[in-house]
């Protein structure tokens, strides 16, 4: 689970942060702000302050908020002068946005608040559509306005360039005023309320918020184009209601539900993509007559509700259709709010005690929860209050009756009781006017009858022997304190109790002075409002940013009473010592008792020379022959163990044809690799062996549950890897890939893998599967391995192995986490336009389904559309994907000739097709040998291949280069990466023109990228020193090719285009590490990496076996030596159905090969 926090604010208009990882409250940045609410997303939080004004907190992140400034240059030829500024009257501005039709001088570009700075100065973007443009980044024309290229024609009479300038928003990590560019006579209200969401809504624009507030004049107002690279929005619009709002609460989706004075809620609908702000509103009645809404939240397919009685409702059958729901069912608890974060987990806030309370139980299948659950989490500063208290406490610091109370003489135990101590939660506070604050008898602390008696500062903390601090204000004689008056108490805008506070059990004698901190006021310069034990007393809460799954385990219900935090921390500091000692100690004696108890024995003979373990069961199998179907058949696991230990398994397959039994065995010792097979209809798995591979056909076998697959799964690779003698976690230069279903699996390299002499066939590499659900996995030498899901979450390798479908004996027992992935769903809505009816779904007799995959070649519709396998989950309904390559229109729909052809987002009179993608997201849960890297979400990831003479084993912390790209574009560099820190400790943003699409880093810091429009870059003066690198240089792409994936060895460069065609890029040396051109390779291309002994392995997309054609296979480039880094041929190997490889580890090779080499061609030189 990622760690997110859950943001609060108490009665004294502090906001704090509870982590999902932490368990004490931590008070935000700004604390001379005093807040009335706030409303939480991801990555940021807005709040209303006690002036009324709005504030937003953007969290720091290592990738900086960028927006780029763009502004045209044009010129027209002139018969005497050439190009030049004056234009015609008709024409557009001189210096102009990219339509024309505004005016954008340089000098006019201004920032929009001052909360922006500027990253640099204006410069000419010399990069036309991914080939670099000629000295100046002009592009010409006929007229304006027309379609530009690079190159100046005879009839090209007007040119214009693009100036660029990157602004960046550099209030992080604080309170950042709201500024307003309304007209003063337009401005709204100040705000009563604020709500966010909005962010699932549609996949693009990335990071677009919704933003809703209510005015102290009961109005509904909107802000407008708040997304990521405009955080802070652009202006207030006014959305109209038919009556007065109080209270506003908008979902991460499309839900937006609002309360009215009069106790009824109004529902908006019509929120879509193309229309954040809804069309209609509808009116909901409360759940009585009597008791109106007060209180209202919304979620994604929830809404919760509390009526002016403080009781909670839930609302039934609420989701994107039905916005308004069915009817309201009453929920145990009385709260004075409550609020629906992320996977639609509540929260509130009791109307008693003033606590924080969390619904357990909330899940999918059950929205409504079970039970409220206390926050029992403490604060920061209460560590620090502990720590003296306890330090005090074992010094001998104890107070007796140096410090009386205001009377001459001693109090009774009555009077200690009624005036020094707080009342209990069992009892009521009793309630004072503020004057009361200038009797003696409440105020004695404050009297001048207290000085002489102490020669403290005038703030002592002194705790009574239950481990409690009272704040002590002692004033020397010679400096009387008189007692505050009512115009010297701090300004409140909420109306006060006194705090509840448990009875403490004081020592006999003592008095428990009482100031202003008995009444809940507190001058303004006082920084704790509260005692070390009293819990905070909160007002408001916010979950939009804190995501909790079901059945995670949280921190913040396990505080322990009475021991203090650090008292806590010291025990769980020394339990893990003290057990491993103990098991130490047991494990030798068991040792020394079993080698005395057999001494006896050893003289007589071995009564059994080996033993056979037999299982059986039954399965299907896709029989060899045509017609190919699937047959039942009895399989036994045959597994034989010698005297010496070692063991061997056969693998039976029992099978009746033509009423005839049959069978055929394969020896597990000579499996190469056992890989889930993705089928909706069957648990399948596939057994590969070095003929079968070769083939094209491996042994397929299906289970009746996914369960019973996974049994055997897990046995069939405990005995492939006992007959192989493997156990434990791979090698630091083990060959890892990844299936096009997300299993992880890797190969320990041979020394004759790479050899030259006698070339070891990558069809005899034996693959074991290790647990989690990855798309990308890059590793090196020094063992850090990095993963990213479909999600595009980054994980690092914890060095376990085993768990997912590989469980029990075939699994390390510790570094195994939960990990969990969400992909989407694709199928398409195809339509034919008609003469007479236009676009409908009845398409001609050759026409594909109209509902179908991407190919057309099957059938798919929404109900008949599964998750991949009874492992995924649905979390997510069907929405219109409008981010598929090509474009789309308003309504998500791409053009075309015919089915199939080059679709388009626009309708010309040539298109007689249309379609249209619908996605919908699935969840997977499982666990493996990974940990979660956050916050950040990347694309891509690299890290630097240690060449054999890179640094010594010895020399584990040297840093370790890593580049990554973002899911947004950007690129990044990890630093404090180490073999003993493979998760590294920052980021370090790299600022590009344009977003990125793949990065790979060379043994010798090497660092080349490729643009999302298909361009390649170069990053110069990358060093140990210099991770960072200082600039871009652009490289031409092949012609007519737009690059998809780079990928450097220790000295080669390989580029893969989204056309299939793999490219070498040649003249690479060290004085021109750009080098001179690109040579083709080979087509057929999905996936390449090259390795730092320069050797290239890929995914080839289609390969040629016996039983036809096998996609997603791997294959090796053989004959690549330091004079033909090209290579020769390729070997094939483990099939189909692989979708990555990273060889970026593997730096084994022969001695004698290596040795060879480096006589005759030297060492390589970086």
């Amino acid at each position: 689970m990622p760690t997110s926090v859950l943001w609060a604010v108490d009665l004294f208009g502090r906001v704090y942060t509870l982590s999902t990882a932490g368990q004490y409250w931590e008070l935000c940045k700004d604390a001379q702000l005093e807040f009335k609410r706030v409303s939480a997303a991801t990555q940021c939080c807005w709040g209303i302050a006690c002036d009324n004004q709005v504030y937003l907190y953007m969290c720091a992140s290592d990738v900086s908020i960028r927006c780029r400034e763009e502004a045209y240059e044009n010129q027209r030829w002139n018969p005497m002068g050439g190009f030049c500024e004056k234009l015609l009257p008709s024409d557009r501005w001189p210096w102009s946005d990219v339509s024309g039709l505004q005016h954008r001088p340089l000098d006019g570009v201004a920032l929009p608040s001052p909360h922006w700075e500027w990253e640099s100065d204006w410069y000419v973007d010399e990069n036309f559509g991914g080939e670099p443009t000629e000295k100046g980044g002009w592009t010409y024309a006929i007229d304006f306005p027309a379609t530009y290229t690079r190159d100046k024609k005879w009839n090209s009479c007007v040119r214009r360039r693009k100036w660029i300038r990157y602004r960046r928003y550099k209030s992080r990590d604080a309170w950042a005023k709201i500024p307003s560019k309304d007209d003063l006579k337009d401005l709204p209200d100040p705000f009563s309320d604020l709500s966010v969401g909005g962010w699932e809504i549609t996949e693009e624009p990335v990071g677009r918020l919704s933003v809703w507030a209510v005015s102290l004049q009961g109005k509904v107002w909107y802000r407008e184009d708040v997304s990521h690279p405009n955080p802070e929005g652009s202006s207030w619009s006014l959305v109209d209601t038919p009556g007065e709002a109080v209270q506003i609460s908008c979902g991460p989706h499309d839900l937006l539900w609002v309360t009215l004075w009069e106790g009824q809620a109004l529902v908006r609908e019509g929120i879509n993509r193309n229309n954040p702000k809804g069309s209609s509103w509808s009116v909901v009645e409360p759940p009585g007559s009597e008791n109106g809404i007060m209180h209202v939240s919304a979620g994604v397919s929830v809404v919760w509700a509390v009526t002016k009685d403080r009781k909670v409702w839930f609302r039934r059958g609420v989701n994107s259709h039905n916005p308004c729901g069915t009817s309201w069912i009453e929920m145990v608890g009385e709260m004075t709010m409550v609020n629906v974060g992320l996977n639609d987990q509540v929260w509130g806030i009791s109307s008693e005690e003033r606590a924080v309370y969390f619904r357990q139980g909330v899940t999918p299948s059950e929205l409504s929860g079970k039970t409220w659950k206390a926050i029992v989490a403490g604060r920061e500063s209460d560590r620090s209050h502990s720590g003296s208290s306890s330090s005090l406490l074992s010094a001998g610091c104890f107070f007796g009756d140096e410090v009386k109370g205001g009377s001459e003489s001693a109090p009774s135990d009555t009077d200690a009781a009624s005036e020094s101590e707080r009342p209990g939660p069992e009892r009521s506070a009793p309630e004072e006017p503020l004057d009361n604050s200038r009797d003696p008898k409440g105020s004695s602390a404050v009297g001048p009858e207290t000085g002489g008696t102490a020669e403290c500062a005038s703030e002592t903390f002194c705790p009574d022997a239950g481990g409690r601090e009272a704040a002590q204000a002692s004033v020397g004689s010679e400096r009387p304190l008189p007692a505050s008056t009512a115009a010297e108490l701090p300004w409140t805008n909420i109306d006060l109790k006194e705090p509840r506070k448990a009875p403490s059990h004081s020592a006999t004698g003592f008095a428990e002075t009482m100031g202003l901190s008995s009444l809940g006021l507190f001058p303004l310069g006082l920084d704790e409002p509260y005692a070390a034990d009293d819990h905070p007393l909160w007002a408001w809460v916010s979950g939009g940013g804190c995501a909790v799954e079901a059945g995670s385990v949280l921190k913040w219900f396990s505080v322990q009473s009475g021991l203090s935090p650090s008292v806590q921390t010291l025990s769980l500091s020394i339990s893990p010592a003290q057990t491993a000692a103990w098991r130490k100690q047991i494990f030798q004696q068991l040792t020394e008792r079993t080698k005395r108890e057999l001494e006896n024995f050893r003289h007589y003979e071995q009564a059994v020379e080996q033993s056979v373990w037999v299982k059986t069961g039954s399965l299907q199998w896709w029989c060899d022959w045509k017609p190919h179907k699937w047959v039942d058949v009895r399989v036994a696991l045959e597994q034989f163990t010698g005297h010496d230990g070692a063991r061997d398994s056969i693998l039976f397959i029992y099978y009746v044809v033509h009423e005839e039994k049959k069978y055929f065995h394969v020896f597990l010792n000579e499996v190469t690799a056992l890989v889930p097979v993705l089928n909706e209809a069957k648990h399948s798995f596939a057994l590969y062996t070095p003929e079968r591979t070769r083939q094209r056909w491996p042994v397929r076998l299906a289970a009746t549950t996914e369960q019973d697959m996974n049994d055997w799964l897990a046995l069939l690779s405990l005995s492939c890897c006992e007959s192989r003698k493997i156990r434990g976690r791979p090698s630091p230069q083990s060959i890892w890939s990844v299936t096009c279903k997300g299993d992880i699996f890797v190969s320990e390299p041979s020394p004759d893998l790479e050899a030259q002499d006698h070339l070891l066939p990558c069809d005899q590499m034996f693959w074991r599967q290790m647990g989690g659900h990855l798309r990308v996995v890059e590793a090196n030498s020094r063992g850090v391995v990095w993963g990213i899901g479909y999600d595009h979450t980054a994980w690092v390798y914890t060095g376990g192995y085993g768990g997912g479908c590989v469980q029990g004996l075939a699994s390390s027992t510790s570094n195994i986490y939960t990990q969990s992935d969400v992909k989407s769903i694709c199928i398409y809505e195809n339509q034919r336009w008609n003469p007479v009816t236009g676009y409908t779904s009845r398409g001609l007799p050759t026409d594909r389904y109209m509902w179908s995959d991407a190919t057309g070649l099957q059938e798919c519709t929404k109900a008949s559309t599964k998750p991949p396998s009874l492992q995924w989950t649905w979390v997510s309904d069907w929405y219109v994907d409008f981010s598929v390559p090509g474009g789309t229109d308003q309504e998500g729909w791409q053009y075309a000739s015919d089915f199939p052809a080059s679709y388009h987002g626009y309708k010309t009179m040539k298109d007689f097709v249309r379609r249209r993608c619908w996605a919908r997201k699935c969840k997977l849960v499982t666990n493996g040998p990974w940990l979660e890297v956050a916050p950040i979400a990347l694309g891509d990831v690299s890290i630097i291949p240690e060449s054999p003479e890179g640094p010594d084993s010895d020399d584990r912390g040297h840093n370790i280069a890593l580049w990554a790209v973002s899911d947004k574009g950007d690129v990044l560099c990890r630093l404090g990466v180490s073999e003993l820190n493979p998760v590294g400790s920052s980021w370090l943003h790299i600022g590009t023109d344009q977003p990125f699409a793949s990065v790979s880093i060379g043994a010798c810091y090497q660092v080349w990228a490729v643009a999302r429009d298909g361009s390649a870059f170069y990053r110069g003066s990358v060093s140990p020193s210099q991770p960072a690198g200082d600039c871009w240089y652009h490289i031409p792409s092949p012609p007519k090719q737009r690059l998809m994936q780079v990928s450097v060895g220790q000295t080669s460069v390989y580029a893969l285009d989204e056309n299939g065609n793999l490219w070498y890029r040649g003249g690479v040396t060290p004085s021109y590490p750009q080098g001179s051109s690109w040579e083709h390779v080979s087509n057929n291309v999905r996936r390449v990496s090259v390795g730092p002994l320069d050797q290239v392995w890929v995914i080839a997309n289609k390969v040629q076996g016996t039983h036809g054609l096998s996609r997603g296979t791997v294959c090796r480039r053989t004959g690549v030596q330091p004079r033909e880094p090209k290579g020769q041929g390729w070997d094939y190997g483990i099939g189909g159905g692989w979708d990555h490889i990273s060889v970026r580890a593997n730096a084994t090779r022969a001695s004698r090969s290596m040795s060879q080499e480096q006589k005759a061609h030297g060492p390589v030189s970086c």
